[in-house]
């Protein structure tokens, strides 16, 4: 919507050959409006009103002419059910089918509290169904919707709230609640809350650009989310040495296990997502005979739904996460998973796209496929007690022990972070409680050196402070400062 501040009146002009006769006329951006009144009252009134407008500095639309008051009035009568379809219609290309699946998941939550007081659906199942599956799928609309979802639609077309009460802090209130609840009325899981609520979100936010609000409501709205622990339990975690039992497990597998025992280990020994996995080629390994080799990960394979994608497709290939769409990112691999990778492509070969990994049809590896593996490896590797611990109850716990391995290894937390392809703050947030061991190790070492300072500053003649081997290094003292470095364990003997 452009608009502009060069707006210019004209007098009122009479034309006595229309019914109504007397003509307001005003330029924007160079742009000719007018409207005609019966009466020259009303006709003085209403340039009366846009004069006003413009002294008190609003901008007008320079196509409708109209001041960005009365534009904004004209759309808070909108309701929120057509504001909501209209987001989805201009975001559609612009959008991965993932991600036009989700915003679908939270439009058809909140969509149905966004009504006037009182009224209740009878059948939500049908409702939610109507609009998650039509409503906000842009991909359905080529055709009509069923005749239950055209009668709970109409229903919803009557009942909406316009967008001037979704300024109402109750509102927005009882929106957000509903997030919060699944259609059983059972608490919905915190980390669905958040993505849903940001989904809503930005649909305020497009629509404080587009002149619905003058600000986004949801900001500064007292409403307390669930909260969301994304902290890594380490009891999930699996050691090197349960890992190593996992793995072995998972080749010893008749059926898919051999040809998922490097996929997982790529999960662990290189902390690859599930979706960077799927995606490998041949072409981004490198893979010596010896020492370490290099992974360089350009992308993933996401689900996403045929209902939801451009060309019917279950599958998308997607850009690294939260990168720029040729981003790559280099991960260095150790020899054990080198050979792994080497005896997978000896044994199995690759798909014609030169994929590493791909089912017994040639297609994409499957996540219920792998996740069915990986639950009877548990039950063969793991004892009751780990299972009971939910131990590597997931496959991607696989790449949280491997990133926690790293941080245990001594690994500085900016290259676990690169190498993980995550963002330093993200990495502090899920890895808390294994940082704060490297901490305690760091700060221990810390304090051993401090006080091995402290002993010299506190015997500056040259007292011997602790017994030393015939190898210890000299310790230089010149005016009372030490020069030179200290042996291992602090051990030193002064120079003579």
């Amino acid at each position: 919507m452009a608009m502009s501040y060069k707006v210019r009146f004209w007098e009122i002009r009479e034309r006595a050959d229309r019914r109504s006769s007397f003509e307001v006329r005003w330029t924007v951006n160079g742009r000719e409006n007018s409207e005609s009144f019966r009466t020259k009252g009303l006709a003085e009134s209403r340039r009366s009103k846009l004069m006003t407008a413009a002294r008190d500095g609003e901008p007008f639309d320079t196509q409708s002419g109209l001041p960005a008051s009365e534009i904004r009035a004209l759309k808070q009568r909108t309701t929120w059910y057509v504001l909501a379809r209209a987001y989805v219609e201009q975001r559609w290309g612009r959008t991965p089918g993932n991600t036009r699946r989700t915003i679908a998941e939270a439009l058809a939550t909140i969509t149905p509290m966004f009504v006037e007081g009182g009224a209740v659906y009878r059948e939500p199942r049908v409702l939610r169904r109507a609009l998650y599956s039509w409503a906000f799928n842009k991909n359905a609309w080529q055709d009509d919707p069923r005749e239950e979802w055209q009668v709970a639609l109409k229903w919803l077309e009557r009942h909406s709230l316009p967008v001037s009460e979704l300024e109402e802090r109750d509102v927005l209130r009882r929106g957000l609640d509903g997030l919060c609840r699944k259609l059983d009325g059972t608490a919905a899981a915190a980390k669905t809350v958040k993505r849903k609520r940001a989904a809503v979100n930005e649909v305020f936010e497009e629509a404080v650009e587009r002149g619905y609000f003058a600000h986004n409501p949801l900001n500064g709205l007292r409403w307390s989310a669930p909260e969301v622990d994304d902290e890594v339990d380490p009891d999930c975690v699996p050691n090197p040495a349960q890992v190593a039992r996992l793995l072995s497990a998972v080749k010893a597998l008749p059926g898919r296990g051999p040809h998922l025992y490097a996929f997982f280990g790529c999960m662990y020994y290189a902390s690859m997502r599930p979706a960077e996995v799927i995606h490998l080629q041949k072409s981004q390994c490198r893979l010596p005979a010896t020492g370490w080799g290099l992974l360089n990960l350009k992308g993933g394979v996401v689900t996403a739904g045929k209902e939801w994608t451009d060309d019917g497709a279950v599958h998308e290939i997607h850009s690294l996460k939260r990168r720029a769409a040729k981003a790559t990112r280099p991960v260095p691999i150790p020899p054990v998973l080198v050979r792994m990778l080497r005896e997978h492509i000896r044994q199995f070969g690759v798909a014609p796209d030169g994929r590493v990994f791909r089912n017994g049809a040639g297609n994409y590896i499957d996540a219920s496929a792998y996740n069915i593996t990986w639950g009877r490896a548990r039950e063969a590797a793991l004892t009751l007690d780990e299972q009971s611990l939910n131990l590597a109850k997931r496959p991607y716990d696989l790449r949280h022990a491997g990133i926690s391995f790293w941080l245990a290894s001594g690994v500085d937390p900016a290259e676990c972070a690169r190498r993980a392809g995550q963002s330093i703050q993200v990495l502090f947030r899920y890895y808390a409680k294994f940082l704060a061991e490297t901490r305690n190790h760091a700060n221990r070492l810390i304090e051993d050196s401090m006080r091995r300072w402290e002993n010299l500053a506190e015997d500056p003649e040259g007292v011997l402070v602790e017994p030393w081997p015939g190898n210890a290094p000299e310790l230089l003292v010149e005016g009372g400062i030490a020069v030179g470095d200290i042996g291992s364990k602090g051990v030193f003997r002064l120079a003579t």
